[in-house]
């Protein structure tokens, strides 16, 4: 004989559910529930975080003045003056596209450049807006900038990003979900940085550049977004360093 429904046999057209089924349930919806919660919050922790980078508006001076080296990819040498420090800032272009075009035709001369900047720690990149161009009264001594300053041979563990995306434009702007994204700008001329691990020198973001001091070897691009060891050498241009990667670490990579 079948159990009556107050003894825990569920009947479809009965109308009450049975005590003890109902336990059941609650028990089993609640553990259900916890248990992906806490799974969510353990995932969460582990993973890395979007950084605090962000747009900071226009430089404080407005508008900043210096001259371009165009490798590894342009870079504003802005002179030290009043008191503050020469400054070497990254230069890129709206959209996935860097600025070398432009930069090549004021190559030597003293250059007036607006736009807003990105910042993320002590990587900072002017996205260069509608201004771009020689001062009108070219200074009859160009200041020259400080020559770079070798510090040696490294061999770094980190991360390859685009520098645009890693100072805040997107969000996140390091990681495998992306590289697709990194590899389109560095591919349209956007300067790629070396996100560090450890800090090279009180530097966690690097410039990077291949070993003869151009734009990053192609292979390069298989590495981005994953985590990886590279050697070469690092030096300093003002208050940025650049590393000139000749090879992967054995052992190193994906």
């Amino acid at each position: 004989m079948l159990k009556p429904p107050e003894r825990g046999f569920f009947v479809g057209y009965f109308k009450k559910v049975p005590a003890d089924i109902r336990r059941l349930m609650l028990v089993f919806i609640v553990t259900f529930v916890g248990a992906f919660s806490a799974a969510a919050f353990v995932v969460a922790l582990d993973t890395d975080s979007p950084g605090s980078g962000s747009f900071a508006g226009p430089p404080p001076e407005g508008e900043l003045t210096g001259t371009i080296d165009l490798l590894p990819y342009p870079v504003l040498r802005v002179a030290a003056s009043a008191g503050k420090p020469a400054r070497a800032v990254m230069l890129a272009g709206t959209g996935k596209f860097g600025v070398s075009d432009r930069a090549e035709k004021l190559e030597g001369q003293s250059v007036v450049v607006g736009g807003f900047l990105a910042r993320r720690g002590d990587l900072e990149m002017l996205l260069v807006g509608d201004r771009m161009e020689a001062e009108d009264e070219q200074p009859a001594d160009l200041p020259v900038p400080t020559t770079a300053q070798d510090l040696g041979r490294w061999r770094l563990t980190g991360e390859i990003c685009d520098g645009k995306c890693a100072a805040g434009a997107m969000r996140p702007g390091t990681g495998l979900a992306h590289k697709a994204c990194a590899n389109l700008c560095i591919s349209g001329g956007v300067p790629p940085v070396f996100v560090s691990t450890a800090p090279v020198e009180g530097h966690n973001f690097l410039l990077m550049a291949s070993a003869d001091g151009g734009p990053i070897p192609k292979w390069l691009l298989d590495r981005t977004a994953v985590p990886v060891v590279l050697e070469g050498r690092v030096e300093r241009r003002d208050d940025l360093l650049v590393f000139k990667v000749d090879r992967e670490a054995k052992g190193g990579g994906t």
